[in-house]
């Protein structure tokens, strides 16, 4: 396995998991929460076949990366990914952050700037702040994460099969566009992970990336399903689109968070048109 050494926790390193595959410009894949980057399953060979390098990774804490107990905030995450482009002497890279992964990507460009990265991609993504305060009353009430928050501690396995259900809106899609043996996998993906990392990062998702999106400057894609049941589009997809001028925007109609799947043709179809 490929992994690069991003600290320590006492005696233990922690080692971030990641693939590195073909040829031509960089595409970063970030992963969203709780998932790895085995959720990238319908991307990889598209963006392989179309000529490109493709290089996904996990998540500290999650997937085949170390179970740390610090770190799940946003700096110390887009630092993670810092340290993998650097490792791996990336350029014109795009990122492309899915959920939570959008995050990473906003946050990396705050604080690394463009000086690796050439486009960017925000698919159903966390951005642009979710927690609703005087300034942001598009936002959600912070009771609702400290409810996620205390569902996840008290049957974290029970919490992941209700998550599962929204993220792939099962109601309208299980059976037809996502198999029961996809939410299994889905579901053994999320409860290997990091119980702690999974609690965390329930807070870093109130982190405020408002200030980061509005100094973008790069070819911009955001791409978002209008039937988003974790992220809602109006709260989410259409506010990034807003803040980063001249950005690109593709709404999915009917399409779930999980649209990377279940809307993979989709989504690949305008991904590459976005890369090319």
């Amino acid at each position: 396995m490929n992994y690069i050494n991003v600290g320590k926790e006492n005696s233990c390193d922690i080692n971030i998991y990641y693939e590195d595959h073909g040829t031509g410009k960089p595409v970063v894949l970030i992963h969203g929460w709780p998932l790895s980057s085995a959720s990238w399953e319908k991307q990889v060979p598209a963006l392989l076949h179309a000529g490109y390098r493709v290089i996904t990774y996990d998540r500290r804490g999650f997937g085949n990366s170390s179970r740390p107990y610090t770190g799940y905030d946003y700096d110390t995450l887009a630092d993670d990914l810092h340290k993998l482009m650097t490792k791996l002497h990336l350029r014109d890279a795009t990122l492309v952050g899915f959920s939570m992964g959008g995050g990473e990507v906003a946050r990396y460009l705050g604080r690394y700037g463009t000086e690796r990265v050439e486009k960017a991609v925000f698919m159903a993504a966390i951005t642009p702040y979710l927690l609703k305060s005087a300034d942001n009353p598009a936002g959600v009430e912070g009771s609702i994460f400290e409810g996620i928050r205390q569902a996840i501690t008290a049957d974290r396995p029970a919490f992941l099969t209700s998550f599962l259900s929204n993220f792939y809106n099962l109601h309208a899609f299980g059976g037809k566009k996502v198999s029961d043996e996809v939410v299994r996998l889905s579901w053994n993906i999320a409860a290997a992970a990091s119980p702690k990392g999974t609690l965390d990062c329930v807070k870093a998702w109130m982190t405020d990336f408002r200030d980061d999106l509005i100094r973008i400057e790069l070819p911009t894609l955001v791409i978002h399903g209008d039937n988003d049941k974790i992220l809602p589009f109006a709260a989410t997809g259409s506010r990034t689109h807003e803040a980063v001028k001249g950005s690109r925007m593709m709404v999915l109609a009917g399409a779930p968070h999980g649209l990377n799947w279940t809307h993979a043709e989709e989504v690949n179809r305008e991904l590459l048109a976005f890369l090319g």
